[in-house]
């Protein structure tokens, strides 16, 4: 059976499943729900690999999969967890106007189910297939800081990694991510009485408000680095001069060269009312992903199995970071996004567009299938 006919006869199947996987709400850090979906992960991923489960303090159950094959060996990268907290949606799973719309579901669950249907129609065809690993992780959106030793070490056992996270409107693959971090200034000054004695107080406040400008001196928006100090907090009172506050600075860019330029500028902020002091918390958490020519030929390969099914390909360079920066990092050629077409991730609106996923799931089947003789990095 065509791997299109395949999932174009399942695709209500793998909408029924979506939508019980969507509303199993998984916050970034809540344990209990985490827990919850990876259970439901685990009952159908188990039927068709070896699974093994380890519960990672803080941040939940990583699931590790293996589904033997030749002697190729492709790394399959996808999380569960979301950003949205509990309670952010007032429903969880609708449909209209051929689209699906609920809290994770383009970003990613959409796409880490790609990979149990992907088994399901190995294991149905009983097609030949690369070695294959599979990472379900429960921490991406806060940079896996738990899971990044195994995503790391997987890669580099692995000859090629690809990455289910979602494709824009257009069903572009990305060969390029940004790099991101996140770094925090705390900053301390001296209280007194705004009244009072108002000059021999410390402003932090006004320490932050230096910060910020200061910070924003720092990005190169046609070298596409920026930076944002998008959390700000301090003081405690109108009446009283604040001793204390914070920045919490998001910080994104295209190459290496960028993020040590910035890291170096960042540490080196010194305070510019007397008195006052500034330390500096953090960095970059993942480091940028740029194409390579392996990723590049790859790429190529890619775009002829689109065509063979129907599909027009291309590739784009995105701004948002994820596994495949982590994976790519130690060397194996990777490529990202393989999962559902769709938008508005970390919007209220997330969406997947129904009639386009068959058409995405027989894209990564074909070019799974067609990896069984690749060659080692």
């Amino acid at each position: 059976m065509k791997a299109l006919d395949f999932f174009t006869e399942n695709l209500n199947d793998y909408l029924f499943e979506l939508q019980e996987l969507t509303e199993i709400e998984t916050p970034t850090g809540h344990l209990e729900n985490l827990g919850i979906a990876a259970d439901y992960l685990e009952r159908r991923f188990g039927k068709h690999t070896s699974l093994q489960r380890q519960n990672l303090p803080d941040h939940g159950p990583l699931l590790h999969a293996v589904r033997e094959g030749s002697n190729t060996h492709i790394l399959l990268l996808a999380h569960y967890d979301t950003v949205w907290p509990l309670g952010s949606w007032n429903t969880l799973w609708r449909v209209d106007g051929g689209r699906v719309y609920g809290p994770g579901v383009y970003d990613m669950k959409g796409g880490l189910l790609f990979i149990l249907w992907l088994l399901r129609y190995l294991e149905a065809t009983g097609s030949d297939h690369p070695h294959l690993e599979i990472l379900l992780t429960p921490d991406e959106e806060i940079g896996a800081p738990g899971t990044r030793p195994y995503i790391e070490e997987a890669a580099r056992r692995s000859d090629l990694a690809l990455v289910l996270e979602p494709a824009n409107l257009d069903g572009n693959l990305k060969l390029a991510r940004k790099g991101s971090g996140e770094y925090v200034i705390s900053i301390h000054g001296r209280a007194t009485h705004q009244g009072v004695e108002p000059e021999v107080g410390i402003n932090a406040v006004v320490e932050a408000a230096h910060k910020v400008l200061q910070l924003l001196e720092l990005e190169d928006l046609e070298a596409g680095t920026t930076v944002g100090p998008n959390v700000i907090d301090g003081g405690t009172a109108s009446n009283m001069v604040p001793d204390r506050a914070e920045i919490r600075v998001d910080v994104r860019a295209w190459t290496v060269a960028e993020t040590e330029r910035l890291d170096a500028a960042i540490r080196a902020l010194e305070p510019t009312i007397e008195g006052a002091q500034i330390h500096i918390f953090g960095g970059w958490n993942r480091p940028p992903m740029e194409a390579t020519q392996a990723s590049l030929d790859f790429f190529d390969g890619a775009q002829a199995v689109g065509k063979s099914i129907g599909l027009d390909i291309d590739w784009v360079p995105w701004g948002g970071s994820s596994d495949a920066n982590i994976a790519a990092s130690v060397g194996t050629p990777t490529v990202d996004g393989f999962g559902p077409i769709g938008g508005g991730a970390h919007r209220i609106d997330e969406f997947v567009v129904i009639d386009k996923i068959p058409g995405r799931m027989a894209l990564l089947a074909e070019i799974v299938g067609s990896l069984t003789a690749l060659n080692g990095h």
